[in-house]
């Protein structure tokens, strides 16, 4: 069970085994918080894959890498993330009211902030 150092490396070789082996694979995800250390296992009982990092910027990569095994694991093919879908709506329908494709404006009124409350005074 050697750590392998580089991301990209960890990452293909992972869809890789779960291609190979998909009913054998197992996948464990662990995190330590008070050490910050995250490491990813993936094995098919003969191969075993391991990716080890203290680095937060690791964490899009582990959620995409997590969302694409999980995937396969279902059977399901990618979904458009909602932000993307929501757009696509929308500019449909400003295509089809307007006849034009205009720009989508953002609904409601203007982000604004709760008042804090200001603290009492001690007498």
């Amino acid at each position: 069970m050697v750590y392998i150092a580089s991301w990209q490396e960890y990452q293909e070789a992972a869809e890789a085994l779960y291609a190979k082996s998909p009913t054998t694979a197992r996948y464990c995800v662990k995190w330590k918080s008070s050490e910050g250390k995250l490491v990813l296992k993936i094995t098919d009982n003969t191969t075993c894959l391991k990716f080890k990092t203290y680095s937060s910027i690791f964490m899009n990569r582990f959620e995409a890498l997590n969302l694409s095994l999980m995937q396969k694991m279902q059977n399901r093919r990618p979904e458009p993330l909602p932000s993307q879908k929501a757009a696509e709506d929308i500019v449909t329908t400003n295509q089809t009211v307007t006849g034009s494709s205009a720009t989508p404006q953002p609904a409601g009124p203007a982000a604004g902030g709760v008042k804090k409350k200001k603290p009492k005074k001690k007498k």
